[in-house]
């Protein structure tokens, strides 16, 4: 099956969509690669989820991206007297150590780090932000906090300290559990969240050693502080709307959600525009205007990839959420407006003979109207040079390694074979052309640009450019 568009599409599984039967019709729908939230699966639901999406792998013959969600630190309040209490604005509100029952003045808070971090003046927030707490004094084992912003609290709601960098972790203990099992099985990608530096991410790194591809989640203020060296060890970043929303003024959402894409985009790393994107089709069979909006302003940015989550995993039209999201993408894409913006937020390629050499093919296939590029990679990072140009025309990419290919799904505008590796020069650019017209990209008489690296199947190494014409053996092929 070939995409008519150039972003991907990730669907998050859940009850709504596990079956092996709906997880086919998603991906007929338009997704291209499935998100395996951890905060909600134990490893044998993991297993056979995993395995449902491999089997529709084989059955559609196209390379499938598996996403594994880490949960994260959960920081919650404790237990709060039966039916909650409401916080008035101005009020005293004390949490602290004890494990008794919380009411209108006090709560358990069962989490050391926040005492050991938070001080005087800085913020903290309950519930997802509807109640907004301000911090008077604190004590070895108490906060004391004045009720900014007053509402109904109940027990068990999270705690966001926006303006705190807190001393743990991204990897708790469970976390690393579910890292293990998830590389164990062999997934595409690991989400890590809770992201305040750059270290949580080379933590997950080091235990991955390359089996699979980390994606670090934005959704943190304090990671905002660190972006670029986020951005720099990650292999990809994940633009999490949701969090970030709770813990940035919802009105700086937007441009961050602009700057963060293009950073990544700077930095030739995929971004993914994730949460609350056609939200409403929980329950709706339709979206609203102002989230099919939002999903064409992902489109128009440039973004590698846009993601339902709620609305495929438990919401009750996954798979028309899926394909709504396809079709507000191609739409957007055959927009006259589309190839201006997109072009306008080109960069220049680095100083290095592979990415000159893949902005080379750009201007060349630009140059010839060629039908497609077509690029021979072992590691993928051909393939990612050729997405950060952002052409207006197919990049097929041809790899004998399948977790190249399976990585390289969640990639813009990436069409992905799995072909045994060249054996010379000649068979190079001969199955480039057969493989351009039997995918449906380019018919006879029509030229193809070709990259490879020269010695053929060595990593890294593009530095070689070869215009190829498609020509009447192809058909008969």
């Amino acid at each position: 099956m070939t995409r008519r568009r150039n972003v991907k599409i990730i669907a998050t599984l859940g009850p709504a969509s596990d079956k092996p039967e709906t997880i086919r019709k998603l991906f007929d729908a338009g997704a291209d690669v499935f998100r395996l939230n951890m905060s909600h699966l134990d490893h044998k639901n993991l297993k056979r989820l995993h395995d449902a999406v491999r089997q529709v792998e084989r059955e559609v013959e196209r390379p499938i991206g598996i996403l594994a969600d880490l949960q994260g630190p959960k920081l919650r309040i404790g237990e709060m007297k039966e039916g909650g209490v409401t916080l008035e604005k101005g009020a005293r509100f004390r949490l602290d150590t004890s494990k008794k029952t919380g009411d209108a003045s006090r709560v358990h808070l069962p989490h050391p780090a926040i005492f050991d971090a938070v001080s005087a003046g800085q913020t903290l927030l309950l519930d997802d932000g509807k109640i907004r707490l301000t911090v008077k004094g604190k004590g070895r084992d108490h906060i004391d906090t004045e009720v900014a912003v007053g509402g109904k609290l109940t027990s068990r709601k999270g705690v966001s300290l926006p303006e705190t960098v807190l001393p743990l972790t991204a990897l708790t203990e469970k976390d690393r559990g579910d890292l293990d099992a998830a590389l164990e099985l062999g997934v595409d990608w690991i989400a890590l969240s809770f992201v305040q530096r750059p270290d949580d991410v080379a933590e997950v790194r080091k235990i991955a050693r390359g089996r699979a591809a980390v994606l670090a989640k934005i959704e943190k203020p304090q990671a905002l502080e660190h972006l670029d060296e986020i951005i720099e060890i990650s292999d990809a970043i994940m633009v999490a709307r949701g969090d970030l929303g709770v813990e940035l003024p919802l009105e700086q959402v937007p441009g961050w959600q602009k700057r963060l894409t293009r950073a990544a985009r700077r930095a030739g790393k995929p971004v993914v525009v994730a949460t609350q994107m056609l939200e409403s089709m929980i329950s709706s069979p339709t979206p609203t205007r102002a989230e099919v909006s939002d999903v064409a302003t992902a489109v128009f940015e440039g973004a590698d990839a846009i993601m339902l989550s709620a609305e495929s995993a438990a919401g009750q039209f996954p798979v028309e959420a899926v394909s709504m999201m396809d079709r507000v993408a191609q739409s957007v894409e055959s927009d006259p407006t589309y190839p201006g913006i997109i072009y306008a937020q080109r960069n220049e390629p680095e100083a290095t003979g592979a990415d000159a050499i893949s902005a080379a093919a750009h201007s060349v296939a630009d140059t010839l109207n060629a039908a497609a590029i077509v690029c021979w990679t072992n590691s993928g990072s051909t393939g990612l040079r050729a997405a950060r140009e952002r052409p207006l025309f197919p990049i097929i990419v041809l790899t004998p390694i399948q977790a190249t290919a399976r990585r390289l799904a969640l990639v813009w505008g990436l069409h992905c074979v799995l072909t045994e590796d060249a054996q010379d020069l000649e068979d190079l650019s001969d199955r480039a052309c057969r493989i351009a017209y039997r995918e449906g990209f380019a018919q006879p008489g029509k030229r193809i640009v070709v990259t490879a690296g020269v010695p053929l199947g060595t990593p890294g190494a593009t530095n070689m450019l070869r215009v190829a014409f498609v020509g009447r053996q192809e058909k008969q092929d």
